[in-house]
């Protein structure tokens, strides 16, 4: 199986390292799904979104991503976050309040809503 050296780092503390098969991440361009040798990008990472990453041993991971880059060489991905968490992480009951607290139109309103659903997405999917 083709692999890839995958690092996700956030702003206070590198969340995974390691050799993977797969990326899903969306960027303000669309979904990319990556694999190795894959055409060298760099892309900016959407304002609130879902990292998947395959790993070559062991269970996929789900991380709720909000902002920062993607950096993909040949064999190698860097997601470079602003703020991560991993799905399993997530404190479910606090995201849903959250949620339910933004229900304005400003903007810091619409973006505590997206973090928050990004958030139950990313907690959802590794759930199922």
């Amino acid at each position: 199986m083709a692999e890839m050296t995958v690092e996700l780092v956030a702003v206070e503390r590198r969340l995974w390292s390691g050799k993977a098969s797969f990326v899903l991440a969306r960027t303000t361009e669309g979904e990319l799904g990556i694999m190795p040798g894959h055409e060298p990008t760099l892309a900016q990472l959407e304002e609130a979104g879902v990292v998947r990453i395959d790993p070559v041993d062991g269970p996929s991971l789900t991380v709720a991503v909000h902002g920062g880059f993607l950096s993909i060489g040949p064999e190698t991905v860097s997601i470079l976050a602003e703020f991560a968490e991993q799905a399993d992480e997530i404190d479910v009951k606090r995201a849903q309040a959250a949620l339910s607290r933004a229900t304005g139109d400003e903007p810091d309103e619409v973006a505590a809503r997206k973090r928050a659903e990004v958030r139950l997405k990313a907690a959802e999917s590794a759930s199922a």
